[in-house]
């Protein structure tokens, strides 16, 4: 039975035994990542689980790290001060792939702790489940993590220029138990450490190229699933860390390779514990709620695409005949279409989302599919009819956004986000996606290179 998540009376017995000698503090940023401190336990104890603080440029830096220019919540101009970092107690658990280690998990508050910042992810997701909560709904979902695992180190990789990696397998693993016997080394240790932090592991398998993993964890509550993802994929890499094996988690690493993707179930429910899309009685076992709620996140794909695929790596994905998806369109069981219909005519009715990459940051990303959801529950949309056979072929149906320029421009003009999200929260993410694209635009890839070096 897992021992996870910790009370502070049981940390500070694990204290005084020398059980547990760290905590994690630890926020999440734009991108998904976990930043924060490692504190004594005891000055935790002390000063740490009422509050930290960091500095507030972490809402506002891009994956290097750099402090990008033009947001408003952040800049040069304003000296770059501090948020405060409120612990979530109820996150609070042993890390057990790391010696006498616990984490918690932190909203981001104002600097003196009078209110959330609104553009920071987990703030996000709360807001639209606040609007759930007020109609007498709450959301379960869950995540399917995609990523590659190759017999290099991080060390080596990045050595190596991120070139010529060997994928511990030697060919496609979807589903084999032989060969994915060389992974177990880091997806053992992966399942029992998420088990032992708390987070409801069901399985792991090989996915549909060499070296290619896919972790399954339990659905639950969207904040906790989106909790669970941020912890699964820190632990993810931390265990491979340990076992000198490098991990990633972009949406499309090489060319050939078929791309690591983030599917996710939803389903919304009421407060007593009944399945809000669940009629008997209806198509497929679909409630009217469910009908409308589906259309919502139909009319608005394009308006959400850059919490789906927040980057410019991540668009490369969508490729036809991948099993990732072109087309934001719904369907029964059916591996070619943006959304499928899953459990049909049973408790577990549910929405899959296929658009979503690996490299997606779950509060946003969960937080924009409530929003179109919760719109076509208010806007009353009527669902269009099913797709059947290959989506990949539908040539008039609606396309997913080919690539970030795009889907940002969609973001920006978007009044259905605008209204849910606020200004504030959309113009920040558009101002953030504008920066990727920029970035990119002005750098020469090893493409050009060989394509042009001696031919130009």
């Amino acid at each position: 039975m897992t021992d996870a998540p910790l009370t502070l009376d049981e940390l500070k017995a694990a204290a005084a035994s020398g059980e547990i000698d760290t905590v994690i503090m630890a926020q999440t940023d734009m991108q998904g990542r976990l930043m924060g401190k490692r504190f004594h336990v005891s000055n935790f104890l002390e000063a740490g689980m009422h509050e930290t603080h960091s500095c507030n440029y972490l809402l506002t830096v891009d994956m290097d790290m750099e402090p990008v220019p033009g947001f408003k919540s952040a800049s040069w101009a304003q000296g770059y001060g501090d948020y405060m970092m409120k612990p979530d107690l109820s996150t609070l658990r042993r890390i057990p792939w790391q010696e006498g280690c616990a984490l918690v998990l932190c909203d981001v508050l104002d600097h003196h702790g009078h209110a959330p910042i609104e553009m920071s992810p987990r703030a996000i997701l709360k807001a639209q489940l606040k609007r759930l909560e007020d109609m007498g709904l709450t959301a379960m979902m869950a995540s399917e993590l995609e990523f590659y695992m190759f017999r290099q180190s991080f060390e080596e990789a990045h050595a190596g220029g991120y070139r010529q990696l060997d994928p511990v397998s030697p060919y496609n693993e979807d589903y084999h138990i032989f060969t994915t016997q060389r992974d177990e080394v880091v997806m053992r240790a992966l399942r029992n450490g998420l088990y032992g932090a708390g987070i409801p592991v069901e399985n792991s398998k090989g996915e549909a190229w060499a070296g290619q993993e896919e972790i399954n964890v339990k659905y639950a509550y969207a904040l906790t699933a989106a909790d669970n993802h941020v912890l699964t994929k820190e632990a993810t890499k931390e265990i491979a860390l340990q076992a000198g094996h490098a991990v990633t988690f972009m949406a499309k690493y090489a060319d050939a390779p078929a791309g690591s993707s983030c599917h996710v179930h939803q389903s919304l429910w009421t407060q007593d514990g009944k399945p809000a899309f669940l009629d008997e009685n209806g198509t497929y076992g679909m409630s009217k709620l469910m009908e409308q709620y589906v259309a919502g996140l139909l009319t608005y794909a394009p308006d959400i695409t850059v919490f789906l695929a927040p980057n410019i790596n991540s668009y490369k994905r969508y490729v036809a005949g991948t099993f990732a998806p072109t087309k934001a369109i719904w369907s029964r069981d059916n591996r070619t279409a943006g959304f499928r219909l899953v459990g049909e005519g049973g408790k577990g009715i549910r929405i899959e989302n296929r658009i979503g990459g690996a490299d997606l940051n779950p509060y946003l990303a969960f937080a924009a599919q409530l929003a179109a959801g919760l719109a076509g529950i208010e806007e009353g949309l009527d669902l269009e009819p099913e797709f059947t056979g290959d989506a990949y072929g539908a040539k008039k149906a609606r396309q997913i956004p080919g690539t970030l320029r795009d889907a940002a421009k969609l973001l920006s003009r978007s009044k259905m986000l605008r209204a849910a999200m606020g200004d504030a929260v959309v113009d920040h993410y558009v101002h953030a996606a504008e920066w990727e694209v920029a970035e990119y635009d002005r750098r020469v890839t090893d493409w050009e290179v060989a394509r042009g070096f001696e031919r130009s």
